[in-house]
């Protein structure tokens, strides 16, 4: 799926949900004819270019957050950058609470306030206040609750 033609955009965790909710929504997307971008599409390819570029071409964005989404540096850049879009396009994105509380991701509680502990002793403590308010403001969206 090339960047330019997708109409949704799956932000997630891939050790939390690929292989389950993600790669299930994907396909039931994909099956209703609605071209869908996620990052296993970018093998190969220069890859953050090519997110920025998928996330702004997109028209919706689903944000799938699961109990480790904090964890990882890099899904917390690609959330700075879509609530920047929303600001600034107007890009749609709905966050997908996956077995996580939308109350953790909005005052980073649970799972989140250990992944903050985590960045700040590893390092990324200048980069942890624009994923605070990232997820601040993901976490106030109305959104879907999964806890199959």
């Amino acid at each position: 799926m090339l960047a330019h033609e997708a109409k949704v955009f799956l932000s997630f965790k891939g050790k939390d949900t690929s292989h389950n909710f993600t790669d299930n929504l994907y396909a039931a997307l994909y099956r209703k004819g609605i071209h869908t971008f996620r990052i296993d599409d970018l093998r190969g390819e220069d890859i953050a270019p090519g997110l920025l570029y998928a996330i702004e071409k997109s028209r919706l964005v689903l944000v799938i957050l699961s109990h480790n989404y904090a964890r990882s540096n890099w899904c917390l850049d690609e959330l700075v950058r879509i609530m920047e879009c929303r600001e600034e396009m107007g890009k749609i994105v709905f966050p997908v609470f996956y077995h996580v509380d939308p109350s953790h991701v909005r005052n980073q509680k649970g799972s989140y306030g250990e992944a903050f502990a985590y960045h700040e002793r590893n390092g990324f403590g200048h980069q942890t206040q624009r994923w605070r308010a990232a997820l601040r403001e993901v976490g106030i969206l109305s959104g879907w609750h999964v806890h199959d």
